[in-house]
């Protein structure tokens, strides 16, 4: 499984996936299709991250959500499965290859049909949708430069109340670190800063994977 999270021990991390709620078969199928991918793997979300989403779509309420990084479609599952039988998931990513690994799943999994997806750079997904605030929640994991560009495209399409998570936004360790200066570190502190500031949302970054930032829009 896909394990993010640096100051845990496999142990432990084992013992906190196990105690929530851990991937069934259709997921660790997911997972397993999604390692021959190498290196690339390493983009997919952690199983306890998406225990996560699938939770706080419930608790929200979530009937639309929408997702910039489609990868191969676990966040995607994820995300889904929190929606009710008539939500709708619109998914933005520039390949269509990687996000078929994942179609085979969601239809085992029952919610192919409420998956959109859409192929493209997502800011041009995001500018040719209607530009009403439906979106009860929204997940960004895609190029980390353009972080804030998909915040504030997405500002436009969620309801107040509404919930955007980022992710990476501790990158590995180094935003915490102020003398890491690559180009890595230096996008996510500068991101971090900026929503951690901006009075336009509650914000609150969980140590989830490789961190995760919860931003609720204010009414």
């Amino acid at each position: 499984m896909t394990r993010k999270t640096p100051t845990l021990s496999d142990s432990v991390y084992d013992y906190l996936v196990a105690h929530g709620t851990p991937p069934d078969d259709i997921q660790r199928g997911l997972i397993d299709a999604t390692t021959p991918l190498g290196d690339d793997a390493q983009m997919q979300i952690a199983p306890d991250q998406g225990a996560f989403m699938t939770v706080l779509a419930r608790l929200i309420g979530a009937t639309h959500a929408i997702e910039i990084g489609t990868f191969t479609g676990y966040s995607a599952l994820c995300t889904a499965r929190g929606l009710p039988d008539d939500g709708r998931l619109v998914c933005c990513d520039v390949s269509a290859e990687w996000p078929s690994i994942g179609r085979p799943f969601w239809e085992r999994a029952g919610v192919a049909h409420k998956i959109d997806l859409r192929v493209g750079p997502a800011l041009q997904t995001l500018a040719a949708l209607p530009q009403e605030r439906v979106f009860d929640m929204a997940f960004i994991d895609a190029d980390k430069e353009n972080n804030a560009n998909y915040v504030e495209a997405l500002v436009k399409l969620i309801r107040p109340g509404g919930v955007i998570l980022v992710d990476n936004v501790l990158a590995g360790g180094r935003a915490a670190d102020p003398d890491d200066g690559s180009e890595r570190a230096v996008i996510a502190r500068a991101f971090n800063a900026g929503v951690a500031a901006d009075e336009r949302f509650d914000c609150v970054m969980l140590p989830i994977a490789d961190g995760l930032t919860l931003l609720r829009l204010r009414g």
